[in-house]
Order: C-alpha cells, then structure tokens, then sequence
C-alpha cells in the first residue's frame, strides 16, 4: 500500500491495517462490552447477530475478520451475562466455537476471522494462566461482582500480590511468550497471519492497561 503525505511516499504493508484491526477488536470489548453486558446481557447477545451480518455484507477480508469477532462477542457475551462469577467456566464459554474456528481455517472465507478468534482465545488462555499461577482465583468474583468501592479494594489486594518476584516474574515471562508468539507468525502480506499477531499483541496491551491502573491504584 503505497501512501503519499507532502509528496512523500510511504509503503505500508498490506497486513498492517488488519494487524491494527485485529488489535483493535481485541481491546474494543473491554471499554465496550464490558459495561454493556453487565447491565443489559440480552442486548450485548443480540448485537452478535449484527456483528455476523455486517461480516456477510463486507468485503474480503474484512468480513471473515468481523465474523471471527463476531464469534468472540458471542461467546464474551455468554460468560460475562450469566456465568462471570464461575472463573471455572471463563476458558469453556470463550472457546465455544474453537469448532468454528478449526473449520473455518480450511475454508478461504472465513480464514482471517477464525485466526483473529484463535489469536484472541490465545491470548484469554494466557491471561487466564497468569491468574491461576498467582493464585488470584479468590478475588476473581469479588471483581466482577463487586461495587466500585470494594472493587477498588480488591484491586489494591491484587496489586499487592502482582508486585511480588512471582508475580512479576511470570508476567514478563508470559508477556516475553505472547510477544515471541506474534512475531513468529506474523508475515508480510498474510492477512490470516496478521490478525492473529495483532490479537495477541493487543492482550499484552489490554493487560499492561490493567496492570498500570492497578499499579496506580497501590502507589496512591
């Protein structure tokens, strides 16, 4: 892609704008449908069958990238709505449609949209992983239950516990993994490729996010 700014050129590779995309939709339901889902579950279920429809209507690859994440919405919506206090269930409701997404790999449609699924499902594997190694299952429902005031209690409790040797430890380690992980995949002009590298790289930032506002929230 050949970009022209003052009557200079810039070349940006075809894969960047999904890669950022791919990112992208990996943050959008944490500021999203984060709140959405809390207080209104049916809607945020229901607005999976636009995210499907609007994927059928576009263009290659842009509409199997809006199916795969229509399959993330999904299933984010079925936890998050009924089942977020068990954090036993949070891995079996995300990968619902791993069955989808393996078939749809071989079928050139839907390539790109099951490799932003499986980056994204990567990446809550890891997350997930780092909460069982630091033994913060015990605040999971206090969180996602919680009233702003305890939340932010909580937080502190957890904050606490991430600035531990362990806790930092195995954070730069899987953070090093997920990083190492993108890069190898990623290839110039692969789009399938590129939305997987950018899912996983966008759960590092989600996570930093999270991690930095924690961190504030101690130091204060």
């Amino acid at each position: 892609m050949l970009v022209t700014f003052n009557k200079i050129r810039i070349t940006i590779p075809q894969s960047l704008p999904l890669l950022v995309a791919g990112g992208f939709l990996v943050t959008f339901p944490v500021f999203v449908q984060a709140p959405l889902v809390r207080s209104y579950p049916w809607l945020s279920l229901i607005l999976s069958l636009g995210w499907f429809s609007w994927g059928r209507q576009s263009p290659q690859p842009w509409g199997s990238l809006l199916w795969g994440f229509g399959w993330t919405w999904l299933c984010g919506s079925l936890y998050w709505g009924w089942y977020r206090s068990e954090p036993l269930w949070h891995l079996p409701m995300e990968g619902l449609a791993l069955p989808w997404a393996i078939w749809g790999l071989g079928q050139r449609q839907y390539r790109v949209g099951s490799c932003f699924y499986l980056g994204s499902l990567w990446g809550t594997i890891v997350t997930d992983l780092y909460v069982w190694l630091n033994d913060l299952l015990p605040t999971w429902c206090g969180i996602v239950d919680s009233s702003p005031t305890p939340g932010e209690t909580i937080l502190y409790a957890v904050g606490q516990q991430l600035q531990s040797p362990w806790g930092l430890g195995t954070a730069i380690l899987l953070t090093a993994s997920l990083i190492w992980l993108a890069q190898s995949v990623a290839r110039p002009g692969a789009a399938d490729r590129a939305v997987f590298a950018g899912a996983v790289l966008f759960t590092v930032v989600t996570d930093l996010l999270f991690a930095l506002a924690v961190f504030m929230l101690t130091w204060e």
